[in-house]
């Protein structure tokens, strides 16, 4: 809620310009970090745990402070704080997501800004982008480079229309 509550205070091109920033240094740190192959057995441990729920932390308050799920985020914290690879991110990720877009979604119901008809025609398709989707990442789990290429690719051209959007708009 904390992060929810700062995002609402700051006018929406900023926080939209704000993203995009934050989504371009993502890719870019997915990019520089796209060859380690990681180790598909690594379990949470004493060596990991800290990392991770820091990681948590500034990913949930990130979530909320823009008003997202958090999924780019979140891959790229699991792989830096415990040397996964991609598919096991991706797939760890999703019940994460979950989690983080519940309390942002709580947050912002309770304000009344939730178009609901929208909202609801936009999980729909999600939901079958979802399924394409990870039907796909499974076939790729073992391109490890291909699919962190791809995944922070697709994040820098979103960030780039993003930021091109918001600067239009407040330059206007």
């Amino acid at each position: 809620f904390a992060g929810a509550w700062l995002g609402r205070r700051l006018d929406g091109q900023v926080l939209l310009s704000l993203f995009a920033l934050l989504m371009m240094a993502v890719a870019v740190l997915m990019l520089k970090n796209r060859g380690a192959g990681g180790n598909p057995a690594v379990r949470l441990n004493s060596d990991n745990v800290a990392k991770l729920i820091a990681s948590g932390l500034g990913t949930g308050l990130l979530s909320g402070f823009f008003g997202i799920g958090g999924g780019f985020l979140i891959v790229p914290s699991l792989m830096a704080a415990t040397a996964m690879p991609i598919v096991n991110a991706i797939s760890s990720s999703l019940f994460a997501v979950t989690a983080f877009g519940v309390s942002t979604a709580s947050s912002y119901a309770l304000t009344g800004l939730v178009d609901w008809p929208i909202a609801g025609a936009f999980i729909a398709g999600g939901l079958a982008g979802g399924l394409a989707g990870s039907k796909a990442a499974l076939r790729l789990g073992s391109h490890t480079t291909a699919l962190t290429t791809g995944f922070a690719g697709l994040i820098f051209v979103v960030a780039l229309y993003v930021l091109y959007k918001g600067i239009s708009y407040l330059i206007a």
